[in-house]
């Protein structure tokens, strides 16, 4: 299998609206050049699956832009794919318990509670939307929600399993290179959603 290039565009800390806008941007690009046509606490509508959630500072928001068709993925083995990669994450990190569950209970699990959420969008073959790891969340935002619709499951975070604080960008390098090798591509820099 050949390896493609995957550009990535670092953020760093914005609000999620701001994200979507940007993410919205990567999605009309991917679509554009497919030749496809395209289209605080603040309470976001977004196109993707699942119910409710929280994102906030100290989760790692990654929003893949992927065409599945060029990838010959399906939708199902791709979201195995982001459940891969934060398992593969949380091995290096010495969280060997860490688990993906069958759906409903999609995401990444310490136990009984939910350590990445997943919610992705697929239109015209293009992803959008993703995962949050739950790095060094104030996990009190959680206790104001039924996260992901699910009634009677927690959250935890990567601070709260390995007690001791675990910032987004300790785990970052480590993410994108599970991103790489699950997802068998190249990691290029990019500043701009189109470039």
């Amino acid at each position: 299998m050949s390896v493609r290039a995957v550009r990535v565009l670092r953020l760093g800390a914005v609000p999620y609206a701001e994200a979507l806008r940007v993410q919205e941007r990567c999605v009309a690009a991917a679509r554009a050049a497919r030749g496809a046509a395209g289209p605080g606490a603040a309470l976001v509508a977004a196109r993707r699956g699942g119910h409710i959630t929280f994102h906030g500072p100290g989760q790692l928001l990654a929003f893949p832009v992927l065409d599945l068709r060029q990838r010959r993925l399906p939708l199902r083995a791709y979201v195995a794919g982001l459940e891969a990669l934060v398992l593969r994450l949380c091995r290096r990190l010495g969280l060997r318990s860490a688990r993906a569950l069958p759906p409903p209970f999609t995401g990444v699990w310490m136990g009984d509670s939910k350590l990445c959420a997943i919610g992705v969008h697929c239109g015209n073959h293009i992803t959008s939307h993703g995962l949050a790891l739950n790095c060094c969340t104030d996990l009190s935002w959680f206790e104001h929600i039924v996260p992901c619709g699910l009634e009677g499951k927690g959250v935890t975070s990567l601070s709260h399993e390995l007690g001791q604080h675990v910032a987004v960008s300790h785990v970052l390098e480590p993410f994108l290179d599970s991103f790489q090798e699950v997802f068998e591509c190249t990691l290029v820099s990019s500043e701009e959603p189109g470039d």
